[in-house]
């Protein structure tokens, strides 16, 4: 159990640390969901461990009255019916309670597959951002040191803005993607880019 809520601290560590990449917004999803099924395992674990405490005690139980009946099986038939009936209604009882376990066991091994599932997916995702993240941030940067703009990344959607640091002024840019065409655009900010290096 302490195994899983470290596995729990480390996955709250980890969104901690992923806290502005667009990429590892997926990463983020599947630790969540990676959560919830550490708690859900949690609980089916507490419940199979309930119910198996359940089971123990009903047979301690049976177990102590057959001995009683056994003890006290001369002073009188109807007394020993009662028991046997007892006894009969322990053991479905413990019948159904080894079926319930069994069901238990089983969402247990399904919760098990959809964690390893999730952790494949996470170490895909993790496998992604190592090889992809650093080169693309590493594009963003050269093409900032070569137009030397600035970009405003949370603009509306369809917006471009940004300031192009220019060789004597700053200067805003505020473009209506949804109104220009692309070329236009591109021309645009081409146009901004000094030549003499």
């Amino acid at each position: 159990m302490a195994a899983f809520r470290d596995m729990e601290e480390v996955s709250q560590g980890l969104l901690s640390l992923l806290g502005a990449n667009r990429a590892e917004a997926q990463q983020r999803r599947l630790l969540g969901r990676h959560e919830q099924v550490v708690e859900r395992l949690l609980e089916t674990q507490d419940g199979a461990d309930q119910r198996l405490r359940e089971i123990l005690a009903a047979e301690k139980e049976v177990a102590q009255s057959l001995l009683d009946a056994k003890e006290q099986a001369h002073q009188g038939g109807t007394e020993l019916q009662q028991l046997e009936a007892e006894l009969q209604r322990a053991s479905e009882e413990d019948t159904h309670l080894k079926a319930s376990l069994l069901q238990l066991s089983r969402e247990l091994e399904e919760l098990k597959e959809i964690e390893a599932d999730l952790e494949r997916q996470e170490r895909e995702v993790d496998e992604d951002t190592t090889v992809t993240i650093p080169s693309a941030v590493y594009v963003a940067q050269l093409y900032r040191r070569i137009s030397k703009i600035e970009w405003d990344y949370e603009c509306e959607p369809g917006m471009i803005k940004g300031i192009h640091h220019g060789p004597s002024v700053a200067q805003p840019i505020h473009l209506d993607g949804t109104q220009l065409s692309k070329k236009f655009i591109s021309d645009y900010l081409w146009s901004l880019v000094d030549a003499e290096w």
